[in-house]
């Protein structure tokens, strides 16, 4: 995958947790708090200065409600490859 191509998906990824975070009604801060991390933890990883492992993913799903099965479903380019 061409590296611009890759950046592409990874802007999209994130933008997908903005809005899980959002849909869940957390402010950065208060999401930050439940995970017992700073702010900047969030903000790093929202903004992709920051790229998460799979173990800080997972964490941050739960504390959103949501599955890793379900984080994949709502990603729009995965939805287009799986068609």
């Amino acid at each position: 995958m061409k590296r611009r191509q890759h950046r592409e998906l990874y802007e999209e990824f994130c933008e997908n947790l903005i809005s899980l975070r959002e849909g869940a009604s957390f402010t950065q801060q208060q999401l930050a708090k439940k995970l017992g991390k700073p702010q900047s933890f969030i903000s790093k990883y929202e903004s992709g200065e920051r790229r998460l492992d799979i173990v800080e993913l997972v964490t941050i799903l739960d504390a959103l409600g949501v599955t890793l099965a379900e984080l994949s479903l709502n990603f729009p380019s995965t939805a287009k490859r799986v068609k």
